[in-house]
């Protein structure tokens, strides 16, 4: 018997998602028209915010660009925000566009030397816990002068890299194969499927130790995040002064961090200690030599075309030489032209991982446009300009760091260093005490936001990332993931805050 139109029109709507997750879309969309007849703009739009929350934290059941963009939709047509002030969100963070739209393609041209170094890296660290430590310095390092979400999207590469490497020989295929889809366990012989789980655990570890990392080393510099070039324009400061200002609280965080990583693969908790198999590192092993083999003058060619392109790379974004996403796309046609790909659907697939989620940042930012109307940070703004000089860099640390948990973090810096200006100009505080708010806002938006992938870009990024389902990387596991993270981070935040500043 044929669907009905209505049938169809149901099994449509959002696809395979489950019907419990389409019919709570379908309440929500229902309920804040209601809502906003009832009890006004400013709690639906906080009531907005944990629905959109709730559509990131079921990523995999539905990727939150449809969803969270029929609840942007609704919040325009409410008249809860306007068009123009979306777009206004958007311009204002098109850096972060390019950033996406280019870098993460420029990095995909660069997978083969990543998997060439990072594989010598894994087989050659026999050691978990250095390992993981060495990730979270090294990604700390990084985002230290490049971005954050460039330093995932590396991230990312590699752990599909070997993801797919172990994926192919588990379910019978020969490496040399490319027709093979690494994101169906159907394939997979039951002797190799506790390992592919054992490996699975093993990369959801080392990647949020490198996600943790980009934090603990965005913080640090005016280039680590968006947020930090912003704050530094306001307060007038270059690179070397805003490191020297921010080191009282950065550098303390980051041994923490580091320690937390250590004692984490330690004591096995929070989803972490999980080991190689020895029968993948076999695999990679054979892999690496495979490799070897077949290594002849072209390929290494192409290696160290991508290995100058790669230095290029990192003195134009450690020198600022232009936005990111523009270098970027410099190292898309530099990687492109001397490495033989000409065809248009060749290049098509290096997009293919960052457009969806550079869509759902533009949808982020329609629920941020909300909260800018609607106010809906300005109780927790007056609340705090409100307190005593003495404790009121702590509590800007701690609003800081919990509206960030759950929105834009450069919104939130934004709205909170302008306000902060805007008291310096009216004499309302010295230009001392301004500066230590200017480095409270900065730490309270970078640290205790590793809490929730919607307070880290590239958190989010992970979490919409191909790979997050291939490693079982949930919302829910993020979180408990994060959590020892964020306590020891948002704590020795404070407490240096509280102290040094």
């Amino acid at each position: 018997m044929s669907d009905t139109p209505a049938d169809a029109l149901w099994k449509n709507f959002l696809g395979s998602s489950s019907s419990w997750y389409k019919k709570t879309i379908v309440a929500f969309l229902i309920i804040n028209p209601v809502s906003l007849y009832l009890l006004g703009p400013f709690v639906t739009g906080w009531l907005l915010i944990a629905q959109f929350i709730f559509t990131l934290a079921l990523a995999l059941r539905c990727y939150p660009l449809q969803p969270g963009g029929l609840l942007a939709i609704e919040a325009v047509i409410l008249g809860m925000t306007s068009p123009q002030m979306v777009f206004n969100e958007t311009a204002a963070n098109f850096e972060v566009i390019l950033l996406l739209m280019f870098m993460v393609a420029g990095i995909y041209f660069m997978k083969e030397l990543l998997l060439f170094v990072f594989t010598r890296i894994l087989l050659s660290v026999r050691s978990k816990k250095l390992l993981s430590v060495l990730f979270s310095l090294v990604a700390a390092f990084l985002s230290a002068f490049l971005d954050a979400l460039t330093v995932t999207a590396v991230l990312i590469s590699v752990g599909v890299g070997f993801f797919s490497v172990y994926h192919k020989v588990a379910s019978g295929k020969n490496l040399a194969q490319d027709d093979h889809d690494h994101s169906v366990d159907d394939g997979v012989h039951d002797l190799h499927r506790l390992d592919l789980e054992e490996f699975r655990a093993f990369l959801r570890s080392l990647l949020m130790h490198g996600a943790v990392g980009t934090a603990l080393g965005g913080v640090c510099t005016l280039v680590g995040e968006p947020q930090n070039l912003l704050i530094a324009t306001v307060a007038e400061w270059d690179f070397a002064r805003f490191f020297v200002v921010m080191a009282p609280v950065s550098m303390p965080v980051l041994f923490a961090g580091l320690l937390t990583c250590y004692l984490l693969e330690v004591t096995g908790k929070f989803g972490y200690g999980a080991q190689l198999p020895e029968r993948v590192r076999e695999v990679l092993l054979d892999y690496q030599a495979q490799q070897e083999t077949h290594r002849n003058n072209r390929s290494n060619a192409r290696l160290l075309v991508q290995a100058v392109v790669a230095v290029i790379l990192v003195a134009g974004l450690a020198l600022h030489l232009a936005a990111v996403g523009l270098i970027g796309l410099m190292v898309i046609v530099l990687l492109t032209a001397f490495n033989g790909v000409v065809e248009e659907h060749q290049l098509g697939h290096a997009f293919e991982e960052a457009l969806p989620f550079t869509a759902l940042l533009v949808v982020f930012f329609a629920i941020v446009a909300v909260i800018h109307d609607q106010h809906l940070f300005t109780p927790v703004i007056d609340a705090v300009l409100a307190m005593g000089s003495d404790v009121r860099p702590a509590m800007f640390f701690l609003a800081n760091g919990l509206l960030s948990m759950i929105s834009d973090n450069v919104f939130v810096a934004t709205v909170y260093i302008n306000e902060v200006k805007a008291a310096l100009d009216a004499g309302t505080i010295s230009r001392a005490e301004f500066e230590q708010l200017a480095v409270a806002i900065n730490t309270g938006t970078n640290l205790p936001s590793v809490a929730t992938p919607n307070g880290q870009a590239a958190f989010l990024f992970l979490l919409t990332s191909a790979l997050a389902p291939l490693i079982r990387l949930s919302y829910g596991r993020m979180v408990i993931m994060a959590l020892p993270y964020t306590i020891v981070m948002g704590g020795v935040g404070l407490l240096c805050v509280s102290v040094f500043i």
